[in-house]
């Protein structure tokens, strides 16, 4: 995020730009709120994502543009113990496409997952 990317949709009577720093908290948000995710990489939590500067959350989410109106959402999330890595990672797949798609209009192609911790706490 350290480019500060704008991608434009398209609406009746002119366009929109929406930066890559509303995407990465749009789909940061939607992660989290999955069972099983304990925060994004850097420990962000649903608390703090909107909070943090585009420096932090570009540890844990980027966006990439393939083609016009179409994007990619990388992100690092930290699992909490006992969940199972591939049922999670496939929910949240699905919920931060949709989160995105529904809020920006944009077209996700993909939504890759790197696990980059697994927490163990008695919370």
């Amino acid at each position: 995020m350290a480019e500060n990317k704008n991608f434009v949709i398209n609406v009746k009577g002119g366009g929109v730009n929406i930066s890559e720093e509303v995407i990465g908290i749009i789909a940061g948000l939607g992660a989290v709120e999955v069972e099983g995710v304990d925060s994004l990489a850097g420990n962000l939590t649903t608390d703090t994502i909107s909070k943090a500067g585009a420096g932090k959350l570009a540890k844990a989410v980027r966006v990439v543009d393939n083609d016009p109106g179409a994007i990619a959402v990388h992100m690092a999330i930290n699992m909490k113990y006992g969940y199972e890595i591939p049922k999670v990672s496939g929910l949240v797949q699905e919920k931060v496409k949709q989160a995105v798609e529904t809020m920006t209009g944009l077209n996700v192609t993909a939504v890759d997952i790197r696990i980059a911790t697994v927490s163990v706490s008695n919370t």
